[in-house]
């Protein structure tokens, strides 16, 4: 007969184990992400730069002041996220919650500035259907964006599961997910601050 704390033990192993597959296969999938921010960027380094319908360079129109405190939002979440983390490993659920919030404010603060600036270039004679540069940029920072709003989206749902259930096993893994899959978006954006704006102002 078999005993029941040996059931547990076997159900703990088991829930152990898929827990690493879960976070194996998301590693997975970032790969696959970085073979298309590749692609993106190897595109638009393809594409040289091109006036816009009134004859001004991107480099002349870029607000790279914006775009420093639109990176300044996303470098701080990351940071908060961290903290969040760090609140779930010494199972405080209050401070978890509280700086995924502060997180997701840094996530709509970087999407707000990131629609302010698609409508002002455009609004400026400068809209995805123009030529090739400007629709390479809009590719790759939408591209960057969507995938910002799909973090911020997942963070929501997080809050769903860990009102519901708490600093569960299973909500521990989705956290440790959507941590790699923000600190990543994080990385591609320093990718893309440096390539797109520093050297397109150069």
């Amino acid at each position: 007969m078999v005993k029941a704390s040996n059931i547990k033990v076997y159900a703990e192993e088991y829930h152990q184990d898929m827990e690493t597959d879960t976070v194996f296969g998301f590693w997975v999938y970032l790969m696959t992400d970085c073979l298309l921010f590749a692609t993106l960027f190897a595109v638009f380094a393809a594409t040289p730069q091109m006036p816009n319908e009134y004859g001004v360079m991107p480099s002349e129109i870029f607000e790279l002041e914006l775009v420093m405190v639109e990176t300044g939002l996303l470098l701080a979440s990351s940071f908060t996220f961290g903290l969040a983390m760090i609140s779930m490993y010494n199972d405080k659920l209050k401070s978890v919650f509280a700086w995924l919030i502060i997180t997701l404010l840094f996530g709509f603060g970087f999407l707000g500035i990131e629609i302010y600036e698609f409508i002002h270039l455009s609004h400026h004679g400068s809209p995805i259907t123009l030529n090739a540069y400007w629709g390479a940029f809009y590719a790759l920072v939408g591209t960057h964006g969507l995938h910002v709003t799909t973090g911020s989206v997942w963070m929501c749902v997080m809050f769903w599961h860990l009102k519901r259930t708490g600093l569960s096993i299973p909500n521990q893994t989705r956290l440790s997910c959507l941590s790699l899959f923000w600190h990543f978006l994080d990385l591609i954006w320093i990718v893309v601050f440096t390539m797109v704006y520093l050297l397109g102002v150069l």
